[in-house]
């Protein structure tokens, strides 16, 4: 259908677009304006991760209060990025709760990561998965899990446990395939161990601008027409493509017997949104993924710049784009560009971004820490 109503933000949502916000803080939940945002910004969902709440913690003051009494309570630093992360997320959750009722328990979800140094370890990532589910204690909580090797069978293990998952970090259409598996393999055993299907949900989170980021110099060393021809397509390609594995997937025997027995659908989220080249228009990669069944998560620049001039003039830009999406990577491939190698290159720089954010986190923790300690005051 073709919506008539006013705003860019108003189309994404008719199209069937979830907007999420790709940001939290103890300052946007204590002055109301994740709230806010709910109500007047279409936001029905929050991510976080380890560079988000890095940030959140190195500005303002919105954090002394709690670190004062965890310095106080002789909290160690760990525990203090648990507790304080935790809080936030069970706040935001709460926040979000009549969004979740009111959909159906799709959405109304906010995401809190598993400590990005255990991207490697299964057992580590079950138990801490385990953890943070118990510990936020809400049931529109999306735990994520990286889509490592190794994060593969912990995404099956939480879900087969009935914890909702956002599977982050995913670049290749081939991982998104087996995090689809993982997924599927996930509510297979727990619908043989008798739980309810329904309130267990996932996304799958697609990583899209880094994928331009990594492929455009390397097209402006060749320096041909034709690699100028393509400057700027391999990431909305990529993302297009895993759309046609989604709806590949939902095809199957397998996932028809799961949704007969009350399963939701994991659907594809668009992470990564927020444009690094300043040649590109601000809203590419909002306005060039719009199609029914997603979530697009947005930095709240991206979000802002989408509601001031977002070009939403399509009801999708997506599924009619497969054999076209198919020649840019062709023609990337062709040029000596293998798309394989730079998201397998990604996904190792992503894991260690997060590990380099979640270190600045534990140092600005530990900072707080020791000036509001008792022997400080």
């Amino acid at each position: 259908m073709t919506s008539t109503t006013s705003s860019p933000l108003d189309r994404l949502a008719a199209e069937g677009v979830a907007v999420w916000l790709d940001d939290l803080s103890r300052e946007r939940l204590r002055t109301g304006n994740l709230a806010d945002l709910v109500h007047s910004r279409h936001v029905v969902g929050v991510t976080t991760n380890p560079t988000i709440f890095a940030s959140a913690l190195a500005s303002g003051d919105a954090y002394d209060e709690q670190l004062g009494e965890l310095a106080h309570a002789g909290a160690g630093v760990e525990d203090a990025v648990f507790t304080i992360t935790t809080d936030d997320v069970r706040q935001a959750c709460d926040v979000l709760r009549p969004v979740y009722d009111a959909t159906g328990t799709v959405d109304g979800r906010v995401s809190i990561e598993v400590d990005p140094r255990l991207a490697r370890d299964t057992e580590a990532t079950i138990t801490t998965a385990r953890r943070l589910w118990a510990t936020v204690d809400r049931p529109n909580l999306f735990i994520k899990i990286p889509a490592t090797v190794e994060g593969l069978p912990a995404i099956t293990a939480s879900i087969a446990e009935g914890i909702s998952v956002n599977v982050t970090l995913i670049f290749s259409i081939e991982r998104y395939r087996a995090v689809v598996d993982a997924f599927l393999s996930g509510l297979e055993a727990a619908r043989s161990a008798g739980r309810d299907l329904g309130p267990i949900a996932s996304v799958a989170s697609f990583f899209v601008s880094r994928v331009d980021s990594a492929i455009d110099p390397r097209l402006d060393a060749l320096g041909t027409s034709e690699a100028a021809r393509l400057r700027g397509r391999a990431a909305i390609a990529n993302a297009r493509l895993a759309y046609q594995a989604f709806e590949e997937s939902l095809s199957t025997e397998r996932w028809r017997s799961l949704a007969s027995a009350g399963a939701q659908p994991q659907r594809p989220l668009w992470a990564s949104t927020g444009v690094k080249d300043p040649a590109y228009p601000d809203t590419m990669y909002v306005d060039e993924l719009v199609v029914h069944h997603v979530v697009n998560t947005m930095p709240a620049a991206t979000l802002e710049a989408v509601a001031d001039h977002g070009a939403v003039a399509s009801p999708d830009t997506v599924t009619r784009t497969y054999p076209e999406s198919a020649e840019v990577l062709d023609a990337l491939s062709t040029l000596g560009i293998s798309i394989d190698d730079v998201t397998s290159q990604l996904e190792v720089d992503g894991v260690a971004k997060f590990e380099a954010s979640w270190e600045q986190l534990l140092s600005t923790v530990s900072a707080g820490l020791a000036n509001q300690s008792p022997a400080t005051q």
